[in-house]
């Protein structure tokens, strides 16, 4: 068929199998480009393996770092009438490379907060791989059920404490105009704790540990966005930002459980970007249109597998990597400083319905969420049918 993007509100409904390869491709020739990781590990677990920053991570550990690769994702295959979804072809285009090339790369698609898929992947590991030496936890979510009880819990995108009123940005009207959120309860802030914060994490490197498949001195991180005081009443100070602190407690706990085998977890607060999750938080668009807008200018913008090659460079294959105060890998600093910081809130404050796209890079933002569709993507021809049952 041919395919167009089909846009409703902060998401695209389907994706371009061909476009999504050629993505991934330029994310492999980018790593490339740049050299071999030292110091690269061998066997590596990637928890969210299909899009954004889990899918950097996992093309520059297997391109950069020549690692086996074992993934996690929860996509849609397609069906004769409609396409899959983006982070299904990211990992048939991954998957095509990687036998190319003669890496080894298997990837699970289920639930990865249940038991059973945690299962399937100890049992992948014992017969191809063997013990781990980095773990990628990078899941989004909206939901999570407990594999112990049952229940299901609901992240909440809301303040904490206090509504908060200010500015955003609607994609699907073209309108920027001023929204108030109201505080979350308690029971919203838990639940929000119980989705997106280290509790899943810390449960799968107790299941790898029990399955003796952590190598000593295995590194793990989970990744976060922490932003500046434009988004800290929405991300930082929110429910969102409660469970990113839970990621800090969880952190320090699987250091002291797992300190037999010497394994050092981190916390990689990374840069605000187009991805599926950030589309979807009130403010962040019109935030990340006016950072990308300041950020090019000085030559500083990155996205996720340049970012992402600088964390391994720079952090996870270093034997002591340098940590913030809070004991994070502390990578987006080119955006939190205090001058680009200032830039942004100038522009933030003069920033109306009428100059919006004068003092933005809103097309750099909307480029760049077409492109986590595989649309908008240099040398594709997207007037041509395309074969939408790829698979891996």
């Amino acid at each position: 068929m041919i395919v167009k993007p089909k846009i409703r509100g902060f998401i695209c409904t389907n994706a371009h199998p061909v476009g999504c390869a050629a993505s991934v491709q330029q994310q492999i020739d980018y790593v490339k480009a740049q050299g071999a990781l030292n110091n690269a590990p061998k066997n590596v677990l990637v928890i969210g393996s299909s899009t954004g920053y889990g899918l950097a991570s996992r093309i520059t550990a297997a391109f950069a770092g020549g690692a086996n690769t074992l993934g996690v994702c929860f996509e849609k295959p397609p069906t004769e009438r409609k396409t899959g979804t983006a982070g299904w072809y990211n990992t048939a285009g991954f998957h095509a490379k990687a036998s190319a090339a003669g890496l080894y790369a298997k990837t699970l698609n289920g639930d990865a907060f249940s038991k059973e898929l945690k299962q399937q992947v100890i049992d992948t590991l014992k017969a191809d791989m063997g013990k781990v030496d980095l773990v990628i936890y990078s899941l989004a979510s909206p939901r999570r059920t407990d594999p112990e009880t049952g229940e299901v819990y609901k992240s909440t995108l809301k303040p904490v404490g206090q509504a908060y009123k200010t500015k955003t940005y609607d994609t699907d009207k073209n309108l920027v105009h001023e929204i108030e959120l109201e505080p979350a309860n308690e029971d919203e802030i838990q639940q929000t704790i119980k989705v997106m914060g280290g509790e899943d994490w810390e449960l799968w490197l107790d299941a790898l540990d029990e399955a003796d498949l952590l190598a000593d001195n295995c590194k793990t991180t989970a990744y976060t966005y922490v932003g500046k005081e434009l988004t800290w009443p929405i991300y930082g100070q929110a429910t969102i930002g409660k469970a990113k602190e839970d990621l800090d407690r969880a952190a320090a706990a699987i250091v002291k459980s797992k300190a037999d085998k010497k394994v050092q977890a981190y916390v990689s607060s990374l840069k605000a970007l187009v991805t599926q999750a950030s589309s979807a938080i009130p403010v962040m668009p019109l935030y990340i249109s006016l950072i990308y807008k300041v950020m090019k200018e000085e030559g500083t913008h990155q996205g996720c597998i340049e970012q992402i090659y600088d964390l391994f460079t720079d952090k996870l294959t270093q034997s002591t990597p340098e940590v913030d105060e809070l004991g994070r890998l502390y990578m987006n600093g080119k955006e939190t400083n205090d001058a680009t910081q200032a830039k942004i809130k100038a522009l933030w404050d003069q920033v109306t319905q009428d100059n919006f796209h004068d003092l933005s890079d809103y097309a750099g933002y909307h480029h760049e969420f077409l492109r986590l569709f595989g649309f908008d993507v240099a040398g594709v021809d997207y007037d041509a049918e395309v074969d939408t049952l790829a698979d891996w």
